[in-house]
């Protein structure tokens, strides 16, 4: 069960966002913000079942992030069909990463639903900026796109498309944009990749009716993984190139 809440802004009236208004300054205006609860449908047999749930995920390294990573695939599946309910291109996938705060715990139905718990472990909220500096470089790259010292390529923004594909779950558009992807990145890099493209393409032919076998599967997301290893490869070398 998914529950939506938006807070923390004032709503707008309906008169109000009919027209423009002149404006002499550009004030901050309050931003709405939105908590999702993750509810799982069948409840625990008791208290002490629960207590013992939370226990165990906070006892082993990564099982506290590997539920709130579950919990956001089952939100992107809500937003996946929002977005072709709503015909709304512009609706995104989101990632625990990304949220201002991520809780795991437990309650009775009603207190989790209002973001209250009987007990529940807060995430410490992670930095993007946290990678390899040497890896990434994010802001430095960022400039000499904006400044048109470095070319960004087409495939990059595939192959990002790709790996949201594989991230969420879904082998059948993981499949089909890995395809184009890798045509993109053979295309436009000079190196090679190490990725099976008759695989790829067999996946991408099968999933225009069904989710490609888990072999194939597993080919689309080897090909996606050399995929990044070559364009990492290609912003390292664009540093180097900058910093020498």
């Amino acid at each position: 069960m998914i529950v939506l809440r938006t807070q923390g802004a004032p709503q707008r009236g309906v008169i109000r966002g009919r027209v423009p208004r002149r404006r002499e300054e550009g004030e901050v205006e309050g931003v709405p913000t939105s908590r999702v609860s993750i509810v799982r449908a069948p409840p625990f047999g008791s208290a002490d079942e629960a207590s013992a749930w939370l226990d165990r995920l906070r006892g082993k390294k990564g099982e506290l992030e590997a539920e709130a990573a579950r919990a956001a695939a089952e939100l992107n599946r809500f937003l996946r069909a929002h977005r072709v309910a709503a015909a709304d291109p512009w609706g995104r996938d989101v990632s625990a990463e990304h949220a201002l705060v991520v809780r795991v715990g437990y309650g009775d139905g009603d207190q989790v639903a209002e973001g209250r718990y009987a007990s529940a472990y807060e995430l410490p909220r992670k930095q993007r900026g946290s990678r390899k500096r040497e890896d990434l470089a994010p802001a430095e790259r960022l400039a000499a796109i904006m400044g048109g010292r470095e070319e960004q390529l087409v495939c990059e923004e595939l192959v990002l498309r790709a790996r949201t594909d594989l991230d969420a779950g879904r082998p059948r558009e993981a499949a089909l944009q890995a395809r184009i992807a890798l045509e993109a990145v053979l295309s436009e890099l000079d190196e090679s990749v190490e990725a099976d493209r008759a695989a790829v393409a067999e996946a991408a032919n099968e999933a225009l009716d069904h989710e490609p076998k888990p072999e194939l599967q597993v080919a689309v997301a080897d090909a996606v993984a050399a995929m990044e290893a070559a364009l990492r490869k290609r912003r390292l070398r664009s540093q180097l190139d900058t910093r020498n």
